[in-house]
């Protein structure tokens, strides 16, 4: 991938301006969307349908939906991103994996920028300035390679098959509220009364363990070493395979696009 880090770049820049060509804001747009996507989440469940009775309720639910943010559009956008650059790998030989990495690039830098913003917030309303901060980087690179093995996957597949983009698109939506984004699961009732259901909810969804991790050093300000030791596998665990399952089915996708 080295040998080709200036396509890389170039693919991340296109994809920054590609979107929002022409358009006042520009790039700002990639953060703008996600902001209005919050705000608006923090409003309907944090003070219209009051959900649950957590302190300082719009920090706990940015920082699950910032999470959420990255991996849903992180999938959507690789979904597609073969077929977009299908002129592309059908004129030059390089590594195709670098097509839908930089879609997901362009996703992380959206992600991190949103946690800048974020992380002196919530430090500041929840008091969570703890060495625990340290550990926000190393979450951060173990859910990168988890979505980018994923996106890996769903973009390969979609190239072959053309209902994978809108099937993933529909199983987000009931995905995003099975994930502790806006509730905890210790404190529901049903929860509570099913323990099982719990430890499904909150370990057997791959991206629960995320959103908690992330949680837990921006808004309890504590080291969360279960969850960060079952991001540190499942980030390996889905790029290894997301990598074998692409190297396998990329012969062909000269010929598919």
């Amino acid at each position: 991938m080295l040998p080709y880090r200036y396509l890389f770049a170039q693919l991340v820049a296109r994809e920054l301006r590609r979107k929002y060509k022409g358009s006042r804001l520009g790039v700002l747009w990639y953060l703008v969307n996600p902001l209005v996507l919050m705000g608006a989440y923090t409003l309907m469940f944090g003070h219209v349908l009051h959900v649950q009775n957590i302190p300082d309720f719009p920090i706990f639910l940015m920082v699950g939906i910032v999470v959420w943010t990255f991996f849903q559009q992180s999938l959507i956008s690789a979904s597609e991103s073969l077929i977009d650059q299908g002129a592309l790998v059908r004129k030059a030989r390089f590594p195709r994996q670098t097509i839908p990495a930089s879609t997901v690039a362009v996703q992380l830098i959206t992600f991190v920028a949103i946690l800048v913003l974020l992380a002196p917030l919530a430090i500041a309303l929840r008091g969570s300035f703890h060495p625990a901060l340290l550990l926000l980087p190393v979450v951060v690179v173990a859910l990168f390679c988890f979505v980018l093995g994923c996106s890996l996957i769903v973009a390969v597949l979609h190239a072959y098959f053309r209902d994978v983009a809108p099937i993933l698109t529909a199983a987000l939506l009931p995905w995003f509220f099975l994930t502790p984004i806006f509730f905890q699961p210790s404190t529901i009732g049903f929860v509570q009364r099913n323990p099982f259901v719990g430890t499904l909810l909150e370990w057997v969804n791959p991206i629960a363990p995320f959103v908690e991790a992330v949680r837990s050093v921006l808004y309890y300000g504590t080291a969360p070493w279960g969850q960060l030791l079952y991001a540190a596998l499942a980030g390996a665990a889905a790029l290894a395979v997301g990598s074998a399952v692409f190297r396998r089915m990329q012969g062909e996708l000269a010929v598919v696009l």
